[in-house]
């Protein structure tokens, strides 16, 4: 058990290594139902750039989820934005930048709209954000008149663009290739600088082979991604929507994990009337994450017109379920408190995957959403019923055998006499 909290991190879920074996299982099953053509490059590739405004979505609705809110709203704010965009284009002749940041301005204006109302007037998000799902509908159908409005084609590569190509010929995408070097530089750099900052601070450092190992695995990880994004047919490559979700998920990431804001997001969401006797600004928080969110909407509202070539009225029916899914299959607490950017992301693709792979096997599209809800509905039940009970998650029922066995020999160790040279001068970061 030390070892694997070593190997993987103390602070880390251990529902979230969970969902990463549950997304390899996926991975491995679904190969061998459809002959591996669920890890054909082509495949790959158009997994992202259907399912990409899913993981956007699902980057805010965790904050909402976290802060203890719900967002009902974001299908039709995004639709909204979407129908602007495309009509500041086609029909007001603005160009690409003027039509992105107007765009943006929309959702940021809806986001504070909505969160003035959650934050100040004190009605529920549901209600909120359920009145907005009608109001933004109506007027997505009033602007676009209930019909569809295309994009110029300066506009489609944010969502169905890739990277650029350069340089001699290898049979892959250099572009690619150069990404994939860069992000194992990262790593392996990364992992150099935690070693070195925490023997600077004398704390406690992992062994050699927990780095070796743990970079190894993440190197592992890149290179498949690296041969699937490059190896794909010519003209394709790393898609332009999947660098803006990489870029959004490390600015999100950092947000949480090493901001103020991000600690008091989950402060609230833990306990709103302790944080706010602690100085946090219960407004503050719910006024800015329901804004966020409605942003991040506009964003894959703007990415999904952008894929799709026009702007159309059944735009973003649904979303909101795609994206509450995501965030709860990532492990998420119903109660609020809990959740993470990464573990979010992850049951965004496990979601993704699930409905990817049973297409491939020839399922219809009904019977696809009956097996999508029930994952969700065992995943949020088993949760709840775990914490209701006390228990551990799966994988950590599965481990407690390990603990226990740590723990008695941690026990045995405490108890055996130790000299004065055999104290701890160092301390151990949390």
């Amino acid at each position: 058990m030390n070892n694997l909290k070593l190997l993987f991190g103390k602070g880390n879920s251990i529902g979230q290594y969970g969902m990463i074996i549950a997304l390899i299982v996926l991975l491995v099953f679904f190969s061998v139902t459809t002959n591996g053509l669920i890890l054909e490059p082509t495949n790959v590739i158009n997994l992202f750039l259907q399912y990409s405004y899913i993981l956007i979505l699902a980057l805010g609705m965790v904050m909402v989820i976290i802060a203890g809110h719900i967002d009902l709203s974001v299908g039709s704010v995004a639709a909204v934005v979407g129908i602007v965009v495309a009509q500041s284009m086609a029909v007001w002749d603005f160009p690409v930048w003027a039509a992105i940041i107007l765009g943006l301005a929309c959702g940021a204006l809806i986001g504070a709209w909505q969160g003035f109302w959650v934050a100040f007037v004190k009605v529920p998000a549901f209600i909120v954000t359920l009145a907005g799902q009608l109001i933004f509908r109506g007027v997505n159908q009033i602007i676009g008149n209930s019909t569809s409005v295309p994009v110029p084609d300066a506009f489609t590569p944010i969502g169905a663009g890739f990277l650029g190509d350069f340089g001699p010929d290898f049979g892959f995408s250099n572009g690619t290739l150069l990404i994939g070097l860069v992000t194992i530089l990262a790593l392996i750099i990364i992992e150099a600088r935690g070693r070195a900052r925490r023997r600077k601070m004398q704390a406690e450092v992992p062994p050699l082979w927990v780095s070796i190992v743990r970079t190894g695995i993440l190197v592992a990880v890149t290179l498949v991604a690296t041969y699937l994004f490059g190896a794909g047919p010519v003209g394709t490559s790393v898609p332009i929507v999947a660098i803006i979700l990489g870029v959004l998920t490390i600015i999100y990431g950092f947000v949480t994990k090493n901001t103020i804001f991000g600690r008091q997001v989950y402060a609230v969401g833990g306990n709103a009337n302790a944080a706010v006797l602690s100085g946090v600004s219960a407004r503050r928080v719910n006024f800015f994450v329901m804004m966020n969110m409605s942003i991040l909407a506009a964003i894959a509202g703007m990415v999904f017109v952008a894929y799709s070539g026009a702007s159309g009225p059944a735009d973003g029916t649904g979303w909101e379920l795609d994206a509450i899914a995501a965030v709860f299959v990532g492990g998420a607490a119903v109660a609020g408190g809990v959740g993470t950017i990464s573990g979010s992301i992850i049951g965004g693709l496990v979601m993704a995957l699930l409905s990817n792979g049973l297409q491939l096997m020839g399922l219809e599209s009904n019977q696809v959403q009956i097996i999508r809800g029930l994952v969700l509905l065992v995943a949020v039940a088993f949760d709840v019923y775990s914490k209701s009970q006390g228990r551990p998650s799966l994988i950590g029922g599965m481990l407690r055998q390990f603990q226990r066995k740590d723990t008695e020999q941690n026990t045995v160790a405490a108890q055996q006499p130790r000299s004065i040279e055999d104290q701890p001068d160092k301390i151990t970061l949390p």
